[in-house]
């Protein structure tokens, strides 16, 4: 009998070769049979390799299977639109159908950020082109969002607004606090996180509004000759506070680097947004701050999110990455007023 996930293959494989001929119009050679798991995420989207040809060399593409009951395709291909406009690596999307859920798009090969770092022995020195490569992508993107005349022109992105990110960050105290570290808490504590979600989306609103990958982090930007990164999965993309791309990227929830390491990292894509005339802040300790408050509140979606992939969707392997965004939360919370009580929270479920 056959899984739901092999019948999509099946359906896969037939729109392929429905897709053949229009393929071949423009250059592309498939071979239906050839279909291989790539990669899946933390979604209900998979993705294959398809091996190919393109001017007589041999070459593959990505097929996206996204059910549509489940997922929409669309927004990853306004997206994907988008950011090849702004002059980024975004995939080339070939054929796309969005009643049956498929997508054939450009295949980055099989090196993420995450994977180089490693081969590199996760050493600084020889990771810092890589992030340098990835400040000036982010630059480039913010910068052409903020040169479209509003927000329809920019892919109709929704508002990143505070009720989303409050949405966000209850999922610490409605996931985290009651599956994973169960803490019975107190009128008080619970006053406590009401005050501190403000003060934390206070300092996050009052950023200035830009273009927000959401997931700008080492196992989304792939490593490639030509124009890297390739950036991927950017499909919930947002109108939202300038500094939150950089901190998915300096603070990944994936990879772990020292403070000093992200500080000179931050001040290379901070000089790169001034050069650029974006509207961050003109001092860089203001800026750090800014980096450092939204980091929290990413922390804060992440444990609860984490800790939900874990109990309700069966995927227990990102409970591994849950101690370093724990970390950050609380080393974050300990140097800023305000935030005492709620690193005390934190500490207690360690």
């Amino acid at each position: 009998m056959n899984t739901p996930e092999d019948s999509r293959r099946i359906l896969a494989e037939q729109w392929l070769h429905q897709q053949a001929s229009a393929l071949a119009e423009v250059g592309w050679f498939v071979d239906p049979a050839s279909l291989t798991a790539a990669s899946s995420d933390a979604s209900f989207r998979r993705y294959f390799r398809i091996r190919g040809e393109k001017s007589k060399k041999s070459m593959s593409l990505i097929l996206m299977d996204a059910p549509p009951d489940k997922e929409s395709i669309g927004p990853f291909i306004k997206i994907a639109t988008l950011l090849r406009q702004a002059g980024v690596n975004a995939p080339n999307i070939w054929r796309h159908d969005a009643s049956q859920g498929f997508l054939l798009c450009d295949d980055f090969g099989a090196t993420t950020y995450a994977a180089a770092i490693e081969s590199r022995r996760r050493d600084a020195t020889a990771c810092t082109p890589l992030y340098r490569d990835a400040h000036q992508a982010l630059v480039s993107f913010q910068h052409f969002s903020l040169q479209q005349p509003s927000a329809s022109e920019v892919a109709g992105l929704a508002a990143y607004d505070r009720n989303k990110m409050l949405q966000e960050m209850q999922l610490f105290d409605q996931w985290f606090l009651v599956h994973h570290r169960p803490i019975a808490l107190s009128a008080s504590d619970r006053e406590m996180l009401v005050k501190t979600y403000d003060l934390i989306l206070d300092a996050c609103q009052a950023q200035p509004v830009t273009l927000v990958h959401r997931d700008y982090h080492s196992r989304n930007l792939m490593l490639t000759e030509h124009l890297n990164p390739g950036i991927l999965d950017f499909q919930d993309a947002v109108l939202g506070p300038i500094s939150y791309d950089l901190v998915s990227l300096l603070r990944d929830a994936y990879i772990e680097w020292p403070e000093e390491v992200q500080l000179d990292w931050a001040i290379d894509y901070w000089e790169r947004a001034r050069k650029a005339k974006l509207p961050i802040a003109q001092d860089f300790s203001d800026f750090w701050r800014d980096f450092e408050w939204m980091g929290l509140q990413r922390q804060l979606k992440v444990l609860g999110i984490f800790c939900r992939l874990n109990v309700r969707d069966g995927k227990p392997n990102y409970l591994n990455d849950m101690p370093r965004v724990h970390r950050a939360a609380i080393s974050t919370c300990r140097r800023y007023q305000g935030l005492g009580p709620l690193a005390k929270l934190l500490e207690r479920c360690v």
